[in-house]
């Protein structure tokens, strides 16, 4: 079985107190794992050391195949992180943010339009300076980045917030047919109603720790296939 994410005894200390303090965590190639637990369980720490972005301190962590102590770099390229507060410029527009962030990561232009076109980020929106959006459309351009770069993971950090039903419809949208071109998931979620339906496979986090893993609804219905309620 090949793995997009290996994690061993994984630990990440960013600050006085470990973040993470011992996490073992698998998701197979094909895959969607949502991670629950409190606020302050690890969630968004396992993320951020997915997408390379938080090193560990101790253990083994694995990416795509990737050794993250010697591939960070590599592994930010293949994986696309939608996190609580998307990294926007608020100067430029929407379109050039998104043209921007394909860029910087060395991705292609190709699907940016059509992206763009299925979020409602056209016309009058496409041209807006992105300080003068909601947190919702903020949240739209961060998904329309995450979905044109099509990376081979998707870390998705409560992307239900902020979103509208229509919103949160077209994530599913997104991710299913990612899925079905072959990408994995990990979601962090406190709001397993929302995360259930998505996911294979639960974990439940807490102290920064794995600590339970049951069934998600996925694996009951047909590949490739998401419900977002």
């Amino acid at each position: 079985m090949d793995l997009a994410v290996l994690l061993r005894a994984a630990v990440a200390t960013p600050g006085r107190f470990p973040a993470l303090a011992g996490v073992d965590l698998e998701v197979a190639e094909g895959d969607v794992v949502a991670l629950d637990g409190a606020n302050g369980a690890g969630k968004t720490s396992v993320l951020r050391v997915c997408a390379g972005l938080l090193a560990l301190s101790g253990g083994e962590g694995r990416i795509l195949g990737r050794d993250l102590a010697r591939h960070a770099a590599a592994v930010r390229r293949s994986v696309g992180l939608l996190g609580h507060a998307p990294a926007l410029y608020d100067e430029l527009t929407v379109t050039e943010n998104v043209r921007f962030a394909l860029r910087a990561c060395g991705a292609g232009l190709k699907a940016m339009d059509d992206v763009l076109a299925r979020l409602g980020l056209t016309g009058r929106l496409a041209r807006t300076p992105a300080g003068r959006l909601s947190a919702g459309q903020r949240r739209r351009v961060a998904l329309a980045v995450l979905s044109a770069r099509a990376p081979r993971l998707w870390l998705l950090d409560e992307p239900h917030a902020g979103l509208d039903a229509e919103a949160r419809r077209l994530l599913g949208e997104l991710l299913g047919e990612a899925l079905t071109a072959g990408a994995s998931a990990l979601i962090a979620s406190h709001e397993p109603e929302e995360v259930v339906p998505l996911a294979d496979r639960i974990v439940t986090m807490a102290g920064g720790r794995v600590v339970a893993s049951r069934p998600g609804a996925r694996r009951r219905m047909a590949p490739g296939t998401i419900h977002v309620a």
